[in-house]
């Protein structure tokens, strides 16, 4: 359950702390006394959108705390799973810190994303929205329902579903390329022919390009190699009074004659000697590079010429001999396919109809067991239909056929009937907004009882509700809050009444500023707070008796 709210800088909230208790708490205060902010701030702690007005101004960050206390091993177990770690046993810290139009969220102390916060959230709390009730005008909403009281099958089904119509959807996909006429897949035929044949012919090779293109690039610049060489081996040679090789001889004659002077003079000698010896290796080198320097006219353009023809087909099929080898695998394929066409378009008509088959059988599963689902559903929201004033109430489930989609082919309403001797119609025709809002807690029930969510949020359930109905209305949340936490937002006595922690919203003026605050009651304020909702602006003993009595009546309920 959720143990407490803590609210820091959010549009009228300098700072709150609410303690909340188990069974029923109840919320209420006038009229724009800043009700909303309370459901605003929880939807921001779960990761849902606020609006910037909502924002305290002049203020730095916003933060939103819920602290959580959660018994149930189920959900433990599943908080686990998505990666909550437990510090204290059962326990949940959930907050929300916007800062600077930054929003930064945690559970526990982690980090978390928007995705996986909601995930986290979504097994602690479920929040019944104001209008939340005008979705059952849908019919679309009434299929998403009953999925979510189906919980893991409905998942499980759908999965298999989508598996399938994807396979349906590439397999139909497939076939409408079978769609050309003879004279079209004639032309494509011969170009795609006339375009392998190029490339065949030219009979790439791997490395290809680059090979040539070293030997061209060296052609070409064949005679500014050959001068700069026999530049080279001039400087160097032994032929020339002032060539390095000359000179190097000279020195290696000269330090001969004295290295029996001193042993010290050897190893430099041997130095010299070994510079000797590599300058004639480097002139050999160089003899032998010279000679093998031929220019061949008839090689260059050769290899000019397949040079432009390797480029010219990268223009047209891709940028590289690789390139234009996996376009002519491509088109090769085609060519198959083009020559076969009506072998492999038979094969592609026939794969598209065994996987519409597939589909459709898997759809048929989740059609039977939705069925099945159904008649549970409605016989239990019958039942607290039965129990919020709706005297003799039939309520059912239709279903019709659509196309078959990731969802299956199922197309279902919500059919209701509110009185005798009427029959029974799609609820979004019949129902007012007060039976909508009712049908709408009826739902929330058995959806509460399906899925453990500890605590539930309803924002003015009581909507378009009176007398006879609002008291049972409030005799049902009392009986849900025996097993689930309620948080209640309401403007009738009949509902605040069943109190079993009564909370007042106002707003007061605080040095010269408008602030929300937030009051826990005890009996007797509880009373003087039910009277004001019954008496309006002015509050007499008699409203205050009235008020007594409905307290006690709802104590005697409870």
């Amino acid at each position: 359950m959720l143990q407490s709210l803590h609210v820091k800088n959010l549009a009228l909230i300098d700072e709150v702390e609410i303690e909340l208790g188990k069974g029923l708490n109840i919320f209420t205060g006038e009229t724009g006394a800043g009700k909303s902010l309370l459901l605003g701030s929880i939807t921001l702690a779960l990761g849902g959108k606020v609006a910037k007005d909502l924002l305290r101004e002049n203020q730095d960050y916003t933060l939103v705390e819920l602290q959580f206390s959660v018994e149930e091993k189920k959900i433990q177990k599943e908080l686990e799973e998505l990666g909550v770690y437990f510090e204290e046993p059962g326990q949940v810290l959930v907050s929300r810190k916007l800062v600077k139009g930054r929003s930064m969220a945690k559970v526990n102390g982690e980090t978390v994303s928007a995705a996986e916060l909601s995930k986290i959230t979504g097994l602690l709390l479920d929040i019944h929205g104001q209008h939340e009730h005008q979705s059952l005008l849908h019919p679309s909403k009434h299929l998403a329902i009953l999925d979510e009281y189906m919980g893991k099958e409905a998942l499980q089904y759908r999965n298999q579903v989508k598996e399938a119509y994807e396979v349906y959807r590439k397999a139909s996909a497939y076939a409408e390329t079978f769609q050309m006429e003879e004279e079209q897949r004639i032309r494509e035929l011969s170009f795609l022919e006339f375009e392998c044949q190029e490339i065949e012919e030219a009979n790439l090779k791997e490395q290809e390009e680059e090979e040539l293109s070293a030997w061209y690039k060296k052609a070409v610049h064949g005679k500014k190699i050959m001068e700069t060489m026999a530049r080279v081996y001039e400087e160097m040679n032994y032929d020339g009074m002032d060539s390095a090789g000359e000179k190097i001889g000279h020195a290696v004659h000269e330090l001969s004659a004295i290295v029996e002077y001193d042993e010290a003079l050897k190893s430099v000698s041997e130095q010299l000697t070994e510079i000797d010896n590599l300058l004639s290796d480097f002139l050999r080198e160089v003899s032998s590079y010279m000679d093998s320097l031929e220019f061949d006219e008839g090689q260059f353009l050769e290899a000019e010429a397949r040079l432009d023809l390797i480029h010219r087909l990268e223009n047209k099929y891709g940028g590289s001999i690789l390139a234009i080898q996996a376009y002519y695998n491509e088109k090769q394929e085609r060519l198959v396919l083009l020559k076969n066409y009506e072998v492999e378009k038979e094969a592609a008509e026939q794969k598209k109809k065994e996987a519409y088959q597939a589909l459709i059988q898997v759809c048929e599963v989740l059609s039977k067991k939705r069925k099945e689902a159904a008649f549970s559903l409605t016989a239990k929201i019958k039942e607290a239909l039965l129990e919020l004033n709706f005297f003799d109430v039939q309520f059912e489930m239709a279903f019709t056929e659509s196309l078959p989609s990731t969802n299956g082919f199922d197309q279902a309403e919500f059919l209701i009937s509110t009185n005798p001797g009427q029959p029974i119609r799609p609820l979004g025709r019949v129902a007012s907004g007060g039976e909508l809002s009712r049908v709408m807690l009826a739902i929330k029930t058995v959806l509460s009882d399906q899925d453990g969510v500890d605590t539930l949020l309803f924002d003015e359930i009581d909507a378009g509700i009176s007398g006879r109905t609002a008291q049972q209305v409030s005799e049902k949340l009392k009986q849900i809050s025996k097993y689930r936490q309620i948080l209640c937002i309401t403007h009738l006595a009949q509902i605040a009444s069943m109190a079993d922690q009564h909370y007042l919203i106002e707003k007061q003026v605080e040095q010269g500023k408008t602030v929300t605050s937030v009051q826990e009651l005890n009996r007797e304020e509880s009373i003087q707070e039910l009277a004001r909702i019954l008496g309006g602006v002015k509050i007499t003993e008699s409203t205050i008796e009235s008020a007594r009595e409905m307290k006690e009546l709802a104590e005697q309920y409870k």
